[in-house]
């Protein structure tokens, strides 16, 4: 290929969440169509699919999990601000909900932040390769801070901003995922100056809300990644984002590929949701692992990379 106009990661979150996601996730990775993978340290698979990242290659990040399943650090897992009363995680809301009453302890997050990338680094041999957030918890008010923080002292440099553009040209999505995306959206525009300040970096174009499950098609992500190319690497922070000398534009891809989940193995302790049971996760699969989309990144020139590449 000749210089290339974009550099796409292709980042397949929730590594680890159970064997059927795994299959799925080393399947596209070998394919092709994903070229990063994210791990949830608390879920049910995740020394399996540290392993299969180990003997297949697979970059692998962190997926920072305050929502779903059990906290890894011990001392959090009795009484903690992070847990209701049966001792899980909030919930994607629920987290959302106990932080805008003032009730997260932001130490224990950090606590729990910390746990994580250790349990991480034993599982997998070394430091996440960068860190991004399960259902977008590290761009939450306050909690991005915390997130950020630990990064800078870790020197882990990479991370997600999941702000998508172009959505008014995007397939009209359910009600309750727009609401959610919307409160998303502003979270991360109001994470971006935290994360510039740790010096944290990030692709120039997030992609992955318009084009994600059934929405997930060829036809829909040559929109996405064509309207990425139009925008161009202006980036959504001149100086942090990954911008790379003009033309060339910066870019993640967030999927969630791999077989549904059965009913009774996965998750995070509380047994795999609809989310990862759904057969969506195939339908995504399925996309990602067609020659056809291969054969469109040559033709447009985007060279599908890791975060380290840029």
């Amino acid at each position: 290929m000749s210089e290339p106009r974009m550099k796409l990661v292709v980042t397949a979150d929730d590594f680890g969440y159970c064997p059927k996601r795994n299959q799925g996730i080393v399947e596209s990775f070998l394919a092709g169509g994903v070229s990063s993978t994210s791990l949830l340290v608390n879920a049910s698979a995740a020394r399996e699919a540290a392993d299969l990242a180990r003997r297949h290659n697979i970059p692998i990040g962190l997926h920072a999990n305050l929502s779903e399943g059990i906290p890894v650090c011990q001392d959090l897992q009795q009484v903690s601000t992070l847990i209701n009363q049966r001792g899980f995680f909030h919930g994607k809301m629920g987290v959302r909900h106990v932080l805008e009453e003032g009730q997260l302890d932001l130490k224990q997050v950090e606590l729990e932040l910390r746990a994580q990338v250790r349990l991480f680094t034993k599982l997998t041999g070394h430091l996440p390769r960068h860190v991004d957030g399960h259902q977008h918890v590290h761009v939450l008010p306050e909690v991005c801070e915390v997130f950020a923080h630990v990064l800078s002292d870790l020197k882990i440099p990479f991370t997600r901003v999941p702000l998508e553009k172009g959505l008014n040209s995007a397939p009209r999505l359910p009600p309750h995922i727009q609401a959610f995306h919307t409160l998303v959206e502003n979270d991360a525009l109001n994470a971006i100056p935290v994360f510039t300040h740790y010096g944290l970096r990030w692709p120039n174009m997030f992609l992955g809300v318009t084009t994600m499950g059934q929405n997930l098609s060829i036809s829909n992500l040559q929109r996405a990644l064509s309207h990425a190319l139009v925008v161009g690497p202006s980036g959504t922070d001149g100086s942090s984002s990954l911008v790379c000398d003009p033309p060339v534009v910066t870019a993640e891809l967030m999927v969630h590929p791999g077989y549904p989940s059965d009913a009774h193995e996965g998750g995070c302790g509380e047994g795999p949701d609809s989310f990862s049971q759904s057969a969506d996760r195939q339908h995504e699969l399925d996309v990602l692992t067609q020659p056809s989309l291969l054969a469109f990144y040559r033709q447009h020139r985007i060279r599908v990379c890791v975060f380290q590449d840029f």
